[in-house]
């Protein structure tokens, strides 16, 4: 595939998010949501907006089905992996909707229903937390507050179950134990939707990622305990060796990697999940992607890609099939860089 980096650096004078998805067909059951396939509606064409503040996703499907059909459609969110010792924007809407997730139907309004799941070692423990009285949203400042105010055995039940990670730290009245959240956040928001036979509708959504991040780059240290974080970077977001040339380049130490006024941010879509449509390609496919600034760097794995923007980057594609979901990497300058 082509990199966009190589892209991004002859067109945007020293070019630079987690979390959004593809809608798919779904039932429920007993056991929660599960996905399927769906062999007469087809997604006829997707245009897809991506940027560290909102997702826009326009979608038209065609019933090519001699029946009209009512599918209950589903929107997974990537999972959620709680971070407390490093500055990662999680998604800071209400607790019903943290996503502030909007939907609507050939222009009209719909609600959707959002599905919290808790993940730990595997294994859903969405019903113990409830049952404990706490929020499945396991980033949540109040979450964590809750978690530190569990009594002794309860405390001792959710390290052994893989729910919480214990810290202590001192804040200037002495050293104090915590017991953060630890357990993995999976979110989907499903609606319902009548798909007449031999007709096309139309869907959109909007809503606010979760950017996940780190300060300083990552991707220029050595590699260490059998990770080489270069090849990581290289395979999940296309990073080449003209983009990690230009990085270098600014460099305050060459021996100290952390010195490049950048801090990273990345956003991951789920995609793959709209092949469960007929056919499982999608006919018309376009994917903006905006970096912010013009001095940010990004970087994606995407087939011709060409800059239409200061600070927006454009893949078309017809006949598309969704492999792979998509992974962006936004170099941000520090202020006062």
């Amino acid at each position: 595939m082509k990199t966009l980096s190589t892209l991004a650096l002859m067109l945007a004078c020293g070019v630079a998010l987690p979390a959004a998805a593809n809608d798919t067909a779904a039932q429920l059951t007993t056991g929660g949501l599960e996905f399927i396939t769906n062999q007469d509606i087809q997604m006829v064409s997707e245009e897809l907006f991506i940027s560290r503040e909102e997702i826009r996703v326009i979608y038209e499907f065609r019933n090519n089905g001699q029946v009209d059909q009512n599918v209950l459609v589903a929107f997974p969110m990537p999972d959620i992996v709680p971070d407390w010792w490093s500055p990662t924007a999680f998604p800071d809407g209400p607790l019903d909707n943290l996503f502030n997730f909007q939907t609507t139907f050939n222009g009209q309004r719909v609600d959707a229903t959002l599905h919290e799941y808790a993940i730990a070692a595997g294994v859903d423990r969405s019903s113990y937390l409830r049952e404990k009285g706490l929020s499945l949203v396991s980033f949540a400042q109040s979450t964590s507050a809750a978690t530190d105010a569990l009594d002794d055995a309860t405390t001792a039940e959710m390290l052994h179950l893989g729910l919480l990670v214990p810290d202590q730290h001192d804040l200037g009245d002495g050293i104090k134990d915590h017991f953060y959240p630890t357990w993995t956040y999976r979110a989907t928001y499903t609606w319902e939707g009548d798909f007449p036979a031999g007709e096309t509708v139309k869907v959109e959504h909007r809503y606010t990622p979760s950017v996940g991040g780190t300060t300083g780059v990552t991707f220029l240290s050595e590699p260490y305990e059998g990770y080489d974080p270069a090849a990581d970077y290289a395979r999940k977001y296309c990073i080449d060796e003209s983009f990690i040339a230009a990085v270098r380049k600014t460099l305050k130490d060459e021996e100290a990697p952390w010195s490049a006024p950048f801090f990273e941010s990345w956003i991951s879509y789920i995609l793959t999940t709209g092949g469960n449509w007929s056919g499982g390609r999608i006919e018309n496919f376009r994917l903006v992607i905006d970096k912010g600034d013009p001095e940010n760097l990004v970087s994606f794995c995407g087939d011709n890609v060409r800059k239409i923007g200061p600070t927006t980057f454009e893949m078309v594609a017809t006949d598309f099939y969704p492999e792979k979901e998509i992974e962006i990497l936004i170099l941000e300058r520090h202020e006062g860089f």
